[in-house]
C-alpha cells in the first residue's frame, strides 16, 4: 500500500503537472491506497488538522500524544479500531502530539494539493501571504523579491508581506495601551500574532481574556484587508506555523484567508513545479518598518510596542515594562507567576514557540539562523515604527481609516471580540 508521503508527493506532482483529476482517478483503480487519506489530501478543511496515517499501538491513555496536549485535544479511541480521535473543539494545531508520537503515525494537515488546485481554478485574482519568518526559509540567496517571483511563476498574482499589518497592529495595540494602561497594576496580555497564545488564554485561563487587546492577527489582517479591496481575491497565507491552520478556521475569523500553507509545504511545491527561486528575478517592493517584521521572534511585538508608544505618547507617566515567555511551559509559567503577583510588568507578550515564529513546527532552518535572518531583515527596513512607515498612513486611508486614532473604533478588519 502507497504510504501517505508516497501519495501526497504523487497529488502534488499531478497537480503541478495540471493532471490532478486524472491521478486522481488512477489512484483510485490501484486499491493501494488508504481512501480517508487521500480525502484528506483532497478535502483537508472537513477533517481535523491533525491526521492519523497508521495503527495507533499506545493503551488507552497510555500515548505520549495525550500526555503532550496541553488543551486536552486528543485522546485513545480503541473502539475505532486502533485511532486516536481529535477533539476539533480543542485542538489549537500546537503539533505537540504529533513530536510526542515515537510511531510516526501522525501527521499535520497537508493543504499544498487543495490550495494548489484552487489556484488554477480561481477566476479572481491570488495572493500569497507571507508571515515575516520568511526570510531565509528559501536559502539565504533568496530574497524577498526572489520569492514574490516564484510565487508569480506558480499562478499567483503578487505577494504581500504580512509584516506590514503587523506595522497596523503595533500601532493599534500601542494606542490601546496608551488608552487602557493609566494606572499601576493595569496590564495588557499581547501577542495576537500567535493562535497559540491567545487559545491558551481564552481556553485555560479565561479570567485573564479581558486583557487581551480587541485585535486579530496580522494575518488575518491581511486576509481581510485584501478582500475589502479586492472582493474576489483568493488568499493563501504562508508561514512556520500548524496554528494557523486553526486560526483561519474560527467562526469569526473564516473568510479572511482561504488556506494556510507551511514553509515546508511551499518547499514542496517549488520542488514539485520545478522552480527555483533564487534562480528569478528580484521583484523588490519594500513596504513594512523594522517593527513588523521583528515580530517573528521572541520579544519582537514587545519591541514594536514599546517603541511604537513612545512615539505616540513620549510623556507617559507610566512607561511601558515588558515581560516574555515562549513555548507553551514557558507562556505557562508566566502566567501563573502573573496570577500570582510575581511580576511587575504592563505588557506580557507570549509566544507558543521556543524562539518564537522563528522556531515555528513548519520551519525550514533552524531557529538561530531565523532569528539573525529577522533581525537583519529588520534592520534593512526604512522606517524604525509604523507611525514612520508611509505605506501605513496611505493603506489606512484606502480602507477607510481616516486618521490613526480610527484604528481604536470597533470595526470589521482589525478588531475581534473576545
Amino acid at each position: 500500500m502507497a504510504t501517505f508521503q508516497e501519495l501526497y508527493q504523487t497529488l502534488l506532482a499531478a497537480q503541478a503537472r495540471s493532471n490532478l483529476p486524472e491521478a486522481i482517478k488512477y489512484i483510485r483503480t490501484q486499491q493501494d491506497f488508504d481512501p480517508k487519506q487521500l480525502d484528506c489530501l483532497l478535502n483537508p478543511q472537513k477533517h481535523p488538522l491533525v491526521w492519523r496515517t497508521g495503527k495507533c499501538g499506545c493503551a488507552p491513555g497510555e500515548g505520549a500524544c495525550e500526555r503532550a496536549c496541553a488543551f486536552d485535544a486528543i485522546h485513545s479511541a480503541p473502539e475505532e479500531g486502533g485511532r486516536v480521535a481529535i477533539d476539533v473543539t480543542r485542538c489549537v494545531g500546537c503539533s505537540a502530539c504529533i513530536d510526542a508520537c515515537a510511531a510516526k503515525k501522525l501527521e499535520a494537515s497537508r493543504d499544498a494539493v487543495a490550495a494548489m488546485e484552487a489556484v488554477r481554478r480561481h477566476e479572481g485574482p491570488v495572493y500569497a501571504l507571507v508571515a515575516p519568518a520568511f526570510m531565509g526559509q528559501f536559502s539565504e540567496a533568496v530574497t524577498p523579491g526572489m520569492l514574490r517571483s516564484a510565487f508569480l511563476r506558480l499562478g499567483f498574482d503578487g505577494m504581500i508581506e504580512v509584516a506590514l499589518f503587523a506595522d497596523i497592529l503595533t500601532l493599534k495595540e500601542a494606542l490601546e495601551f496608551d488608552k487602557n494602561i493609566t494606572r499601576e497594576g493595569d496590564f495588557q496580555l499581547t501577542s495576537c500574532c500567535c493562535p497559540l497564545w491567545i487559545a491558551m488564554i481564552r481556553k485555560i485561563y479565561s479570567e485573564l481574556q479581558s486583557h487581551l487587546p480587541a485585535s486579530v492577527s496580522p494575518m488575518v489582517a491581511c486576509g481581510r484587508s485584501v478582500k475589502a479591496l479586492h472582493p474576489d481575491a483568493l488568499t493563501i497565507f504562508v508561514g512556520p506555523c500548524i496554528a494557523k491552520k486553526a486560526e483561519a478556521r474560527e467562526k469569526d475569523l473564516a473568510g479572511a484567508v482561504d488556506y494556510v500553507l507551511t514553509f515546508q509545504e511551499v518547499r514542496d511545491i517549488f520542488a514539485a513545479a520545478g522552480i527555483d527561486p533564487a534562480a528569478l528575478e528580484d521583484r523588490e517592493r519594500d513596504h513594512s518598518s523594522r517593527a513588523g517584521r521583528i515580530y517573528a521572534r521572541t520579544g519582537g511585538v514587545s519591541e514594536a510596542v514599546r517603541s511604537t508608544v513612545e512615539r505616540l505618547n513620549p510623556h507617559r507617566k507610566i512607561s511601558m515594562r515588558t515581560r516574555q515567555a515562549d513555548g507553551v511551559p514557558g507562556c505557562r509559567a508566566l502566567i501563573d507567576d502573573l496570577l500570582a503577583g510575581k511580576i511587575d510588568a504592563n505588557f506580557f507578550e507570549g509566544m507558543g514557540c521556543v524562539g518564537g515564529c522563528v522556531g515555528g513546527p513548519k520551519r525550514i532552518i533552524p531557529r538561530e539562523e531565523g532569528e539573525r535572518n529577522v533581525d537583519a531583515y529588520g534592520g534593512d527596513a526604512a522606517s524604525p515604527t509604523p507611525i514612520d512607515n508611509p505605506y501605513v498612513i496611505e493603506l489606512l486611508g484606502r480602507l477607510g481609516y481616516p486618521t490613526v486614532e480610527s484604528l481604536l473604533t470597533e470595526n470589521d478588519i482589525f478588531s475581534r471580540k473576545f
